[in-house]
């Protein structure tokens, strides 16, 4: 929670998980313990308080930081893969047209493969792209105007 928003009471704090978690202010505030009767009313006074407002804030980013990966987890997650650390679950043949799922089965080569290359290229070892560096000034020469020289 931020350092400059009071704690909340129970109710409130209660009425803002629901909130985040159903988007409906009425409902949040009837499962958060509210009056049937007045929670249309109670669920649009919370949102429009401050403190309540920034739980709600600093709750949904730090969801939303959870669940997307940031640059350090894929960079991590591809690594494992190139290393064949990372398990997959996988279908695999036991006979007579049976199949089991083997939870523990390595990366295939070309999955190893395609994790070097998406770090390869996130760490630019190979480029189609060449960096030229000029110095001086460049000259047109026009060889081509049709003056009959």
């Amino acid at each position: 929670m931020p350092l400059n928003v009071r704690k909340l009471t129970p109710k409130q704090q209660a009425f803002a998980d629901y909130y985040i978690e159903l988007g409906n202010a009425t409902q949040a505030a009837i499962k958060a313990g509210y009056s049937k009767r007045s929670a249309r009313q109670i669920g649009e006074q919370n949102l429009s308080k401050h403190d309540i407002k920034a739980y709600i804030d600093a709750r949904m980013k730090e969801l939303k930081s959870q669940r997307i990966a940031d640059q350090q987890e894929i960079l991590e997650t591809l690594t494992s893969v190139l290393r064949g650390e990372a398990r997959a679950a996988t279908l695999v043949g036991v006979g007579g047209g049976e199949e089991e799922i083997n939870t523990e089965m390595p990366p295939t080569m070309s999955e190893r493969i395609k994790a070097a290359e998406l770090l390869g290229k996130r760490y630019a070892m190979w480029t189609d792209k060449q960096d030229v560096n000029v110095q001086g000034a460049v000259t047109f020469v026009d060889d081509i105007s049709g003056d009959g020289e």
